[in-house]
C-alpha cells in the first residue's frame, strides 16, 4: 500500500483514481471486519471516508497529488491501528 502512495506523483489521473478505488475498497473491507469485531465506530469511520473517496476519486486524482496523497496516507493510519488492535485476518465474518 505504502508504495502506490509513493507513485501517485508520477502517474497518470486515470492510474491515480484506481489507487484511491483500490484504497476505498481496502477500507470497506476494514470496515466489514471491524463489524464482526464489535467495533462499531471504526466500523463507521472507514466506511464513510471509503464512502467519501470513492464519490471524491475523480477529483481527488486531478487535484493537486500532494492532498490525493495525504489522503491515502490517513486511510493507512486507519488501516494500521485496526491492524495493530485485530492483528488476525478473519476467516469467515459469518455473526450468529
Amino acid at each position: 500500500m505504502e508504495e502506490n502512495i509513493s507513485i501517485i506523483k508520477t502517474v497518470g489521473i486515470y492510474e491515480r483514481e484506481e489507487i484511491i478505488v483500490d484504497f476505498a475498497r481496502w477500507l470497506e473491507t476494514a470496515s466489514k471486519e471491524a463489524l464482526v469485531y464489535g467495533e462499531g465506530k471504526f466500523a463507521m469511520m472507514s466506511a464513510s471516508m471509503a464512502q467519501a473517496m470513492r464519490i471524491n476519486a475523480d477529483e481527488l486524482a486531478r487535484d493537486n497529488p500532494e492532498n490525493t496523497e495525504r489522503v491515502l496516507q490517513q486511510a493507512i493510519a486507519m488501516m494500521t491501528q485496526f491492524k495493530a488492535a485485530y492483528p488476525h485476518r478473519l476467516i469467515s465474518r459469518s455473526v450468529h
